[in-house]
């Protein structure tokens, strides 16, 4: 009988984003296949999420960028001796750090196999390079897959494996409608909002998301008539907060106190994209894949987004007409114009990059570097690692 894969996933924290939520993603699929699931990180607002869906967590501050994060290197190697893990898959750059050299220090007869997510354009360096390391690359885009190839030409073409990120079309059905509930609580919350047409704009508050373009965006359309409203979903990360202040003056002094909401963070993405106009994608710098893009695609919301990385790959798919060239303000306002105006076609095509595909296709790459049958495994999730607890 084929034998239960135990499987450590190592990131810097589990409080939200993408790396975070496919992270708890695979952790899920590893334990409904019977799989032994295992995830290092700081902690965060996710574990408790993580840890009753079967996975455990180990709470070590693996990210932190200060010298004493070097002591988990000989702790990590304990861990996975001791556990007898068979794939150590590594999803952060400092992380991968210390997985890598505590990894390397094992016996390589009976070392875990090692598995890396390339989730990033990170910038080309010796510090970066460490997420090429893995004896299996996963690459979340073909994007992703050419800029690992390019910029890393020692890397074997072979090792590289293209996952595109998953959403779970259950969770984003075609046509979904918020429950009169919800729409009720919302419009009590922003009643700014009531007969606007809302272009939303998600994702984290940092200078890399375009919101300089989006407020001019807005503002151009509101000059000339439309009804519309700008909605900026996300929340500023710890020691951005003056970038939050920046984009708040940047409203006062456009005059759009009354047409752009700041939501911060949100729970509710579904209902948000279904009662959006469109959602804009504006990155000054190209997504690794644009999970945003793909969940209101799937839903039916239009998405106009910038051509670049991950998000030009989706959108080229799936929905051409949304795609403008980067950074082009008089292209993006003439789509908005069209939105708004009624003349942009709907969304037609479903977005078949699935959660289910994803999960699928990480737990058969663990059972090709493992060569073990990922189909029929024994039940069970595991002990729950008290002696390696911190």
């Amino acid at each position: 009988m084929a034998r239960r894969l135990t499987v450590v996933q190592m990131l810097p924290a589990l409080e939200s984003g993408g790396v975070e939520r496919g992270t708890l993603e695979i952790g899920r699929g590893l334990v409904a296949a019977g799989h032994r699931s295992i995830v290092i990180s700081a902690g965060g607002r996710m574990v408790d999420q993580l840890v009753a869906e079967g996975s455990e967590h180990v709470a070590w501050d693996v990210g932190r960028k200060r010298l004493t994060t070097l002591r988990w290197i000989p702790k990590l190697r304990r861990l996975l001796a001791d556990e007898r893990v068979d794939v150590l898959h590594l999803r952060s750059r400092l992380p991968a750090w210390v997985g890598y050299l505590a990894w390397r220090g094992m016996d390589p007869a009976t070392r875990p196999k090692l598995v890396t997510t390339v989730h990033g354009f990170y910038s080309v360096s010796r510090y970066s390079a460490i997420m090429t390391r893995g004896e299996r690359v996963i690459a979340v885009s073909e994007a992703i897959r050419d800029y690992v190839l390019q910029n890393y030409p020692d890397v074997d073409p072979e090792q590289v494996e293209v996952i595109h990120r998953g959403i779970d079309p259950e969770q984003f059905p075609r046509g979904f409608k918020p429950s009169a509930d919800w729409l009720s609580a919302w419009q009590a919350e922003f009643p700014q909002l009531d007969g606007k047409r809302v272009l939303t704009l998600p994702g984290r508050l940092t200078r890399l998301k375009g919101h300089a373009d989006f407020l001019g965006l807005i503002a151009t359309l509101r000059r000339e008539g439309h009804e519309v409203h700008g909605l900026i979903v996300g929340e500023a990360q710890a020691g951005k907060e003056a970038y939050a202040a920046e984009l708040r003056a940047q409203v006062s002094a456009l005059g759009l106190e009354e047409d752009v909401t700041f939501a911060g963070h949100r729970d509710d993405m579904r209902e948000i994209y279904a009662i959006s106009e469109a959602v804009l994608s504006l990155s000054t710098q190209a997504e690794s894949f644009g999970r945003t893009v793909a969940e209101a695609l799937a839903i039916g919301t239009p998405v106009i987004g910038y051509a670049s990385g991950g998000v030009e790959e989706i959108l080229r798919r799936f929905y051409p007409e949304g795609v403008v060239g980067p950074g082009d303000i008089e292209a993006l306002a003439d789509r908005a114009r069209s939105l708004v105006d009624g003349h942009m076609p709907q969304v037609e095509l479903p977005v078949d990059w699935t959660l289910a595909r994803m999960v699928a296709s990480t737990l058969e790459l663990y059972e090709k570097v493992c060569m073990v049958p990922v189909s029929q495994v024994d039940g069970g999730v595991g002990g729950m690692l008290g002696r390696h607890g911190e």
